[in-house]
């Protein structure tokens, strides 16, 4: 449910630790929160004394709850750079690197799930578009809703050419490149 001005959704945190959804006036919990993002909202937690933002705060701690519960998305030895970069002069472009990871992992996913369905012989089937759409939905949560299908603001269709498929291949050599620099 996404809004059409992009106005994140704002959450207030009370003294006594509670989250308040200021839309729809009632308290929420981490697993509401996470939810909300998952379908597409931009979210901002407030603290209603000091006007402080916890957004990141919370967003980590709704990873840390996730990855604790066996729901495993960052392997052992990211997580182990990560920590290492918070000690190292390379904190400054790890953000940069994770930001241009998951755009690069976005517009891929995007790229693969189109040609996909041009590519499919299945596409003039009855009942097909109901298949496609689990499917997304199925991508989607295996993704843990890492961006969107279609992609938003995305309202022309692509050729579906080798050289699509040959970018991606070059996107993924240049990702595999740039985490083998840090790992070393």
């Amino acid at each position: 449910m996404r809004v059409a001005d992009d106005t994140p959704l704002l959450i207030k945190r009370y003294a006594s630790r509670r989250l308040y959804n200021t839309e729809t006036s009632d308290y929420v919990t981490l697993e509401d929160i996470a939810g909300f993002i998952r379908e597409g909202r931009e979210v901002q937690i407030i603290d209603l004394k000091s006007g402080d933002d916890l957004t990141r705060q919370y967003l980590l701690q709704i990873i840390a709850e996730h990855e604790s519960k066996g729901e495993s998305v960052l392997p052992i030895d990211v997580l182990t750079d990560l920590v290492r970069s918070y000690t190292t002069s390379a904190n400054s472009v790890v953000p940069q690197f994770l930001a241009m990871s998951f755009e690069m992992l976005r517009d891929g996913q995007s790229k693969i799930m189109e040609n996909m369905g041009k590519m499919n012989p299945m596409a003039s089937m009855p009942g097909y578009e109901a298949m496609k759409a689990q499917q997304e939905a199925f991508m989607k949560a295996m993704t843990g809703g890492i961006g969107t299908w279609p992609p938003r603001g995305d309202t022309t269709k692509a050729e579906a050419t080798g050289e699509d498929l040959d970018e991606i291949k070059t996107q993924l050599a240049d990702l595999q490149a740039k985490l083998a620099r840090m790992n070393k």
